[in-house]
């Protein structure tokens, strides 16, 4: 087991279930403290390398993942993940993509998804999850 996220730290979302994953801006420097142990990168081309695991899940500026099937197989990933590793997600501005992400894991940890984005927007960034087609995609993000 992995120490977690520092509660309270920047970009840090506690899910219900007590797991800490953390969004951030690729536009940032890596914030201070530990570094994450698995990311997932919501980009719509190839992220740099990363001395942590990650994967990249192609997903366009201000769009929708390219491929939903692949973006629910990486959040569920991610999401197990969380209760013993330190997971990041992280986009271009660390809000839209980012925030959309969040909010499906918020689904995935029991959080309805009419909540979801409400829920981000609450504990992580009053401005993530930015077009109404992200806010569409996660009310219709399922745990099935």
């Amino acid at each position: 087991m992995t120490e977690s996220w520092p509660t309270g730290a920047s970009g840090v979302l506690q899910l219900p279930s007590g797991r800490l994953v953390r969004g951030r801006a690729l536009r940032r420097p890596l914030p201070e403290g530990p570094a994450p142990t698995f990311a997932v990168h919501l980009l719509g081309r190839r992220p740099p390398e990363t001395p942590w695991a990650s994967v990249w899940l192609r997903w366009p500026d201000f769009r929708l993942p390219a491929d939903p099937a692949e973006a629910r197989t990486v959040l569920g990933e991610a999401w197990e993940r969380a209760a013993d590793e330190r997971v990041e997600f992280a986009c271009g501005g660390g809000r839209g993509r980012t925030g959309t992400a969040l909010a499906c894991l918020a689904v995935l940890d029991g959080v309805p998804p009419a909540e979801a984005v409400a829920y981000v927007r609450r504990h992580y960034d009053r401005h993530a999850v930015e077009t109404p087609w992200q806010r569409r995609y996660v009310r219709a993000f399922t745990t099935d």
